[in-house]
């Protein structure tokens, strides 16, 4: 078979989309990816256009058709970093809808266990930032910057949401490119181009220096283990830790 690209607009509601054109066109692309980060191809290349009611009516039938866990795989899936994400949800759709609900348990699947260990690594992750997030002040606002591999805001909004209910805060992802913006009992995720921090003030250096006081205190010099400390927090998140950073 000629190979067949997908192209969509990036979005949760576009790959529904691609889902849905797929079934529509009886066909199955050897390739989806987002419009922007698309390369010149010779292959014949299908633009799929974002309906709603398309996305509505594939993801209703996650649920009818496969099962509730199912449902839960594909939206986490497509937080995921996985290669060839697209493909890959596509193939464990496909799957639910011939199987039904044990698709969910067919771990020796290739599919499968690719979206199951992809799934776990990013609710792992998630995991960690939830303690490895470092605010800062500015003008009794909080912020903090993160580089995760994978999406994993909406894994931590309703964490940090219900530890700073009266707070104003923000935490960017730089990979992503998207904030969780806070306001007292009002917050979101949005989508943000560009993001830049001023300059912290002398208050906001004195608590950082306080930080860095403790953790090297409360540290005990004759049982440091370097290798340790990196597999229980990575060095790809060191840089935006407070403890870590020079003064």
């Amino acid at each position: 078979m000629q190979p067949l690209l997908y192209r969509y607009d990036g979005s949760f509601e576009g790959f529904l989309c691609c889902v849905f054109d797929s079934y529509a066109r009886k066909e199955q692309p050897t390739e989806i990816c987002e419009e922007s980060t698309a390369q010149l191809s010779l292959f014949p290349v299908h633009r799929v256009v974002t309906d709603p009611a398309h996305a509505k009516r594939v993801f209703s039938s996650l649920r009818a058709r496969i099962s509730a866990k199912a449902e839960d795989l594909v939206l986490l899936g497509f937080l995921t970093c996985m290669h060839e994400r697209e493909r890959v949800l596509l193939q464990f759709i496909r799957l639910g809808f011939r199987y039904g609900a044990k698709v969910t348990d067919m771990l020796s699947d290739p599919t499968v266990s690719a979206l199951e260990k992809a799934v776990g690594h990013l609710r792992e992750e998630a995991h960690l930032l939830l303690g490895f997030v470092r605010f800062s002040e500015y003008e009794g606002r909080l912020a903090a910057v993160i580089s995760p591999k994978n999406q994993v805001l909406p894994l931590m909004q309703a964490h940090f949401c219900a530890r700073f209910p009266e707070e104003t805060f923000c935490i960017y992802d730089d990979v992503h490119n998207e904030a969780l913006l806070y306001r007292p009992h009002v917050g979101g995720i949005f989508s943000i181009s560009a993001f830049s921090l001023p300059e912290a003030d002398a208050r906001e250096q004195y608590f950082r220096s306080l930080w860095r006081v403790f953790y090297e205190t409360i540290a005990i010099q004759d049982r440091e283990n370097p290798k340790c400390r990196q597999t229980q927090m990575p060095k790809r998140y060191w840089p935006h830790l407070t403890e870590m950073r020079p003064e």
